[in-house]
């Protein structure tokens, strides 16, 4: 990848890394906040959000590790329950205090944020009470809060994410119940999906009517790519329904206003149907199109095979990180000529990077030389896409620090940052550093070999 080496100088592009609230911040009950559905979710494990990476007491520090890195971009999300300890009603001005000095932290050290309004942490009374996102009054509730953010941080950040991952939070909250709330019931979570993307749609409603409604907002899709089984158009035919299903079930409703047709024609009655008012708010509700990637996948064709009649299967030549995710830049690439191609919108990349074992050297030094691979790996891959023409305008490196990787808990360690969980030290890693350098002059060095695990 030689002829990408000098790719990026010079070019008005955003670099960042990437947190969220619930699997940084700790203090689970400071200060006024209320439970979330992950606070309960943890409760009985080692491994929770009570401390996590105690970035609610220590947010200064973590900005001057942001400088060291020269980002230039932040992107972090706010707890719901910090702010609104019901979800709904009553503020609560600590919570809300928080962000906006980090806000003006950032700022200060000349860091753009990126604020991600919910990423995963839903006020626990909300579940208890109104059933969570499978509650049809959740959308509107989720405007209220989004509101109070805009008022309060609206005059300082102009980009922004309404909700990170809505097939996640469908897929493992309610299809395996791997992840709060911990739900086991398919129509329910088609139900919840429906209701996250009317929660996104009433927000952007709110954003662009309001007084400082003048930035761009978006929300998180998460995609891999699916490559044919084979060369057969059977296999062709069933990757592309594999996309719909993922991309798509998300990405079109924001874009067009409905799901794709094929989703609609095999899940019949299993998708709700969005109102023409709410059809209308969906249509055109990305100001860009925030990808998260991590992998990819390949499919054939496999009558009688769940509704789409397709087999994921998950390649066994590339090398894999600790979550067990195939390393597959070459998905990235093509994800994002597939993206720019059905939707034609501005990208930025909201998250990318990988959980793999680093190691501590006897100075305390971390070397983690299979994350510099992945990182630039899929770097090029990226400016491969940009070379045909997609327009990818920043990249945010998942993550900032080692933190609490949900039900994984603080072994999978993704950090630009290493956090020592006992005694919260932090140590800038080789990657972060070699990150920091990337910034710093635009030049992507040429590999040295593949990524490892």
């Amino acid at each position: 990848m030689s002829d990408l080496r000098n790719y990026f100088v010079g070019k008005d592009f955003l670099w960042g890394a990437a947190t969220a609230a619930f699997q940084v911040e700790g203090a689970h009950d400071a200060d006024g906040k209320g439970p979330g559905i992950w606070d309960r979710f943890l409760a009985d494990r080692t491994d929770n959000g009570r401390v996590a990476c105690d970035h609610y007491h220590r947010s200064p520090r973590d900005v001057a590790l942001m400088r060291q890195l020269n980002l230039q971009a932040y992107r972090f999300s706010v707890s719901w329950p910090r702010v609104m300890p019901t979800g709904r009603g009553t503020v609560n001005p600590p919570g809300l205090d928080f962000y906006d000095r980090l806000t003006d932290q950032l700022l200060a050290a000349g860091i753009q944020p990126l604020v991600t309004l919910y990423h995963w942490d839903l006020p626990a009374a909300l579940q208890d009470d109104l059933d969570g996102w499978a509650g049809d009054t959740l959308p509107e509730l989720f405007a209220d809060y989004a509101d109070v953010i805009f008022d309060r941080l609206g005059d300082r950040v102009s980009r922004w994410i309404t909700i990170n991952e809505p097939w996640v939070i469908v897929m493992a909250g309610y299809f395996t119940g791997t992840h709060a709330p911990g739900i086991q019931d398919r129509p329910l979570g088609y139900r919840a999906g429906h209701n996250l993307m009317r929660a996104h749609a009433y927000a952007v409603q709110r954003y662009r009517a309001h007084r400082h409604g003048h930035g761009q907002i978006s929300f998180a899709l998460n995609s891999s790519y699916s490559f044919p089984a084979s060369d057969s158009p059977a296999d062709h035919q069933a990757a592309q329904r594999a996309l719909l299903d993922f991309a798509g079930w998300f990405g079109d409703p924001a874009c067009f206003g409905q799901y794709p047709d094929v989703l609609r024609e095999r899940y019949g009655d299993l998708l709700p149907t969005f109102s023409d008012a709410d059809r209308d708010l969906l249509r055109g509700s990305l100001d860009y199109l925030a990808l998260n990637y991590y992998t990819s996948d390949r499919v054939a064709h496999a009558p009688g095979q769940g509704p789409l009649d397709f087999d994921r299967m998950v390649p066994d030549e590339p090398p894999r990180t600790e979550m067990d995710w195939p390393i597959m830049p070459e998905g990235f690439e093509r994800l994002l000529l597939w993206l720019w191609d059905r939707y034609r919108l501005p990208l930025y990349i909201t998250e990318n990077g990988a959980a793999l074992r680093d190691r501590v050297e006897p100075d305390g030094s971390v070397n983690d030389a299979g994350r510099i691979a992945y990182l630039r790996d899929h770097i090029a891959a990226m400016a491969r896409a940009m070379q045909q023409g997609v327009d990818v305008r920043g990249y945010f490196a998942w993550s900032l620090i080692d933190n609490l990787e949900w039900n994984e808990g603080y072994a999978r360690r993704f950090g630009l940052v290493r956090c020592d969980h006992q005694t919260q030290q932090r140590t800038i890693k080789a990657s972060g550093r070699w990150y920091a350098e990337l910034i710093r002059t635009g030049l992507l060095p040429e590999s040295e070999g593949t990524c490892h695990a």
